[in-house]
């Protein structure tokens, strides 16, 4: 399965090259909590009390995340975030991104929607970055029942983020219940180049298969998604979709 917090599984955003002290603490601090997340939380709390600022309250963000404390973690790097706004760092806005994308595992799209606005409105996100914010509040309009901003977010997502397979996966989803087939079959076809062994991936070409009639094409994609990742949901998914062929035809 395609992991949806891009953001939050890079370790987070590096400082300035010249190596210091605080730079060396951040990095210690990020290093920790991808592999002590428990121990991560208690130096990111004494940074802060030592001033560590926006940067103790982001790694403790980081520690949460990688502890599946969704809500905790969202709350930290909203605090980073206003810290920023506060000193005029523009690291804010990539705060303002983490927070909504960590709203999204709290399964929260009202809250994410906001902090990814905050992310996304001063245009100081660039490159995958931006990217990922737009996937991430596309993401939440579709939560939210708004296809046609999640279309438009799409987008931009597939602009600045056309090397992400989960961009190429979400797009065609929506295409496809949007009733765009066309456009679902040529997003899937970008995702299968990127993620052909991602059990999410072939489930949803099977979807698409099927919506245009193409039987064949939908077994042979809901097969492949039922080897890949054993328990996955979308693996379950797969098999639950090949067993209606399995069903004895009434006399």
């Amino acid at each position: 399965m395609i992991l949806p917090l891009l953001l939050l599984a890079a370790a987070a955003q590096k400082l300035p090259a010249t190596p210091n002290p605080t730079q060396e603490r951040y990095d210690r601090c990020v290093d920790l909590a991808a592999r002590d997340p428990a121990a991560a939380e208690g130096a990111a709390s004494r940074w802060m009390l030592d001033g560590g600022g926006f940067l103790a309250h982001q790694c403790l963000g980081i520690a949460y995340t990688n502890e599946g404390h969704w809500s905790a973690a969202a709350a930290e790097f909203e605090l980073a975030a206003r810290a920023a706004d506060v000193a005029r760092d523009d690291r804010s806005a990539y705060y303002w991104a983490q927070a909504g994308n960590a709203w999204l595992g709290a399964k929260d799209a009202n809250k994410a929607r906001a902090d990814l606005d905050a992310a996304l409105a001063p245009h100081t996100l660039v490159g995958l970055q931006s990217g990922e914010a737009y996937l991430d509040r596309a993401r939440a309009f579709v939560a939210a029942g708004d296809a046609k901003a999640a279309r438009a977010d799409l987008d931009q997502a597939l602009l600045a983020a056309s090397s992400d397979p989960l961009a190429w996966l979400l797009s065609a989803t929506l295409a496809r219940r949007m009733g765009d087939l066309t456009r679902a079959q040529t997003d899937i076809a970008e995702a299968l180049k990127r993620s052909s062994d991602d059990a999410s991936v072939q489930l949803e070409a099977g979807n698409i298969a099927a919506k245009a009639g193409d039987e064949a094409g939908a077994k042979a994609a809901w097969g492949r998604a039922a080897q890949l990742q054993p328990g996955s949901d979308a693996n379950k998914a797969a098999a639950a979709a090949l067993a209606q062929f399995d069903t004895p035809a009434k006399p």
